[in-house]
């Protein structure tokens, strides 16, 4: 696959977190994968979760690093809905126990960092991308923002617990070397410092 025919990730920050099990079923129920990607292969190694893309090209030898996302395993005892007549004030002096709200641990995939961290290696870097695009829409909780080129275009991404949302990307004039220099204290020429 030729890197012109790719597109590329320049800024990418993630906090989504979903079961375990629904990134599982989510990739079991064989979804449409972007051109380039064959299959993705799941792999934990302990508490790390790695989805690597296995390219449709035949020619990439299977020595060649694609890439990959990865996640953090994480346990949350998740709780199940309080009755509504427990939240109705402060009880001292009752001596009733109040019952145990019953609660699982679920292990969550959390794909949690900035690119590095989550989206891993060249190869198939974009595609892979827009599989995390699609799990975050899964997800309830979290946020995904990237910047990235595709077709000659750069493009803003932001999906906020599991929905697109609007973004935008806002080119600024950084300070130059002259400036930063310049605004820095200079330690020889203090008159606070006495020799």
């Amino acid at each position: 696959m030729s890197a012109e025919n790719s597109g590329q990730v320049f800024r990418l920050h993630s906090t989504l977190e979903l079961p375990l099990e629904d990134v599982r079923e989510f990739l079991s129920d064989d979804p449409e994968l972007p051109d380039g990607i064959e299959s993705v292969d799941i792999t934990r190694r302990n508490n790390t979760l790695i989805l690597k893309a296995i390219s449709a090209d035949k020619s990439v030898s299977k020595y060649t690093p694609t890439a990959q996302l990865k996640a953090s395993v994480v346990e949350n005892r998740v709780y199940e809905e309080e009755p509504e007549d427990q939240h109705r004030g402060p009880r001292w002096g009752d001596e009733e126990e109040e019952e145990e709200i019953p609660s699982e641990l679920v292990e969550f995939a959390a794909f949690k960092g900035d690119r590095e961290t989550v989206l891993q290696n060249s190869l198939l870097q974009y595609e892979m991308f827009l599989v995390l695009c699609a799990i975050a829409r899964e997800a309830e909780k979290g946020t995904l923002t990237a910047i990235t080129a595709h077709d000659g275009d750069l493009d803003a991404t932001r999906i906020v617990d599991g929905e697109d949302r609007p973004a935008s990307i806002e080119v600024v004039e950084g300070r130059s070397e002259g400036q930063a220099a310049n605004s820095g204290v200079n330690w020889r020429d203090n008159k606070f410092i006495s020799d």
